[in-house]
């Protein structure tokens, strides 16, 4: 049985592909998505069946860009709040029409399902790919994309109303693109061990804001920083415990924050603290392919600021990039590269993130 909570039967208004189920329906349901279905269908059959089980939590697999991926466990009653705190946040009620194309192995794409059996969405599942509304004609009120996805979608983004990004920071160039159109487009903030967003900010809002824009924490949780100014999560109806991240970050506000950057990635140049990712966010305008900032040692500075930017080595090529970056006049005397390396193929976490630490000891092998 499960302890302390019973599962509640799926909400009337619930659908999945058109139809609605019950609990008892689902698990027949999740059986023939694992025998007949697709890979990506299989995935969501294993995630009802294990939503559907007597335990009270479920075993998520974290994804691996701060470390190894790992197994944890999550209360189920943690994943019901977390969907009625993002219906309540993004104003998503019963009958909302939502697109799931995220692989549900991962906590982002089990939250779709938590969420449309909760609330009573009706959502479609599709296959988690590059490009996921090529195929798409019709038009969702809700959809989650990671970035990656966003930025082979920009053409379609009519078809969706309110769009969350997550799994990755949403790019400088992202953002213009995303500027005059109707689609609300969401950045969120969060991990699996928060069962997801616990923040999100409009990065195109109707009115022009002043950039950074702030995030704005969801209901029920409280935030605060440690003697690193790192993100502290309180939230005891998604964690029994706080959660202490490794994200440096300036509180505006009891319920807003600006993100500056990880704490493991600050580079220490001569005394100077250097936030990669505010330098990545000022570049962006300029590199055309996946590019990161990190560090390697020097005898003067203690770490020297280097740029890794994936693209076929060529000379021209490198010399032109390091002229742009001079001539924008975007970056501070302390935040130019001192050195640009193009490296043919970055190494990526088990989801599709750069991995920062393995491509950079590819390269210098």
């Amino acid at each position: 049985m499960l302890k302390n909570m019973r599962l509640p039967e799926t909400h009337p208004s619930f659908r999945l592909n058109k139809l609605h189920y019950t609990n008892e329906e689902l698990a027949s349901v999740a059986y023939s998505l694992i025998k007949e279905g697709e890979p990506y269908e299989g995935q969501a059959g294993s995630f009802l069946l294990d939503w559907l089980n007597e335990k009270d939590y479920v075993e998520v697999k974290t994804s691996g860009s701060t470390g190894t991926p790992k197994k944890i466990r999550i209360k189920k009653q943690f994943m019901i709040n977390s969907a009625k705190a993002t219906g309540r946040f993004f104003d998503l009620p019963a009958g909302t029409t939502a697109l799931h194309c995220l692989p549900t192995n991962f906590i982002a794409g089990k939250m779709m399902l938590v969420r449309a059996m909760v609330l009573g969405w009706h959502l479609d599942l599709v296959l988690p790919k590059a490009n996921p509304l090529d195929r798409v004609f019709k038009i969702y009120d809700f959809c989650a994309m990671t970035p990656f996805q966003l930025d082979n979608s920009l053409s379609r983004l009519h078809l969706i109303r309110k769009l969350i990004v997550g799994g990755g920071a949403v790019s400088a160039t992202q953002k213009d693109l995303v500027q005059g159109i109707a689609t609300e487009v969401y950045e969120t903030y969060g991990m699996t061990e928060t069962v997801t967003h616990i923040a999100a900010r409009r990065v195109n809002p109707k009115r022009k804001k002043e950039d950074p824009i702030p995030f704005q924490v969801l209901p029920n949780v409280s935030i605060s920083t440690d003697d690193r100014e790192c993100l502290v999560i309180s939230a005891p109806q998604l964690a029994e415990e706080p959660v202490v991240t490794n994200d440096v970050v300036e509180i505006l506000s009891p319920k807003t924050f600006i993100w500056k950057g990880r704490i493991d990635n600050v580079i220490n140049s001569g005394g100077i603290k250097l936030h990669p990712e505010e330098i990545e966010a000022k570049l962006a305008p300029i590199i055309a392919h996946r590019f990161f900032i990190t560090s390697l040692p020097d005898p003067a500075l203690g770490e020297k600021l280097v740029l890794m930017v994936e693209s076929d080595f060529s000379e021209t090529a490198l010399k032109n990039l390091e002229k742009e970056i001079k001539a924008s006049n975007k970056l501070g005397k302390y935040e130019l590269p001192k050195k640009i390396y193009l490296v043919e193929k970055f190494e990526e976490t088990p989801n599709g993130k750069i991995h920062r630490t393995n491509t950079l000891k590819s390269r210098m092998a």
